[in-house]
């Protein structure tokens, strides 16, 4: 993997995307299907962008 790859961020309008539809979820109690499935997609999106960080964190360490 790519040493550049550990600087990489989750977009900061895509990261306050997530937070609104999850303020809206708490605040409502629900989202709709349409704002449930981009949830989900910006959730898995940063999570694998974690993964990968941490992939390319853990070969940085080794010898």
């Amino acid at each position: 993997m790519p040493a550049g790859l550990a600087r990489l961020r989750f977009p900061k309008a895509l990261d306050a995307r997530l937070q609104f539809l999850l303020d809206e979820q708490g605040r409502r109690g629900k989202l709709s299907a349409e704002e449930k499935k981009e949830a989900e997609g910006l959730v898995q999106m940063a999570a694998t962008l974690s993964i990968l960080k941490l992939g390319t964190q853990v070969k940085m360490l080794k010898p």
